[in-house]
């Protein structure tokens, strides 16, 4: 059974999708992160991607260099980190993160925000993507 961490704070969309990328618990990741200096209440978690970066180089795995322009749900790679929720504050960008997998030829998005119905989505048309990075060797 397919299963999602749910993220345990408000802005820690970026440590729910490390866990969900490695197969921490949040509470697991969170404290990996936190011996980083990587918190959840830093906004810059959730406007900047070198901590999610380095959380996962942290891990032995590799990342794209860039984050590459989202052009459609069939072109993504089997694993990568989303950028979905993209807005701007005080001209400063900012998203939610989540991770998109494909398994068996199957595509979902496992989304951590905790008011979702179910945090494995299919429901595409709903999720605007603005960019991805690409996770290699998970």
């Amino acid at each position: 059974m397919l299963e999602s961490v749910v993220q345990e704070e408000t802005t820690g969309c970026g440590i729910a999708s490390v866990a969900n990328i490695l197969g921490h618990s949040y509470p697991e990741m969170k404290a990996i992160a936190n011996a980083m200096g990587i918190y959840a209440s830093d906004k810059s978690l959730w406007s900047d991607t070198q901590y999610v970066r380095r959380m996962l180089l942290n891990a032995g795995v590799e990342t794209s260099r860039d984050e590459v322009p989202f052009d459609s749900w069939e072109t993504l790679p089997d694993l990568a980190l989303l950028s979905i929720k993209y807005h701007q504050e005080e001209g400063k960008d900012f998203w939610h993160w989540v991770v998109f997998k494909r398994l068996d030829g199957q595509p979902f998005v496992l989304d951590s925000a905790s008011y979702l119905p179910s945090n494995i989505r299919k429901d595409f048309h709903a999720m605007q993507p603005k960019w991805f990075i690409e996770v290699k060797h998970a």
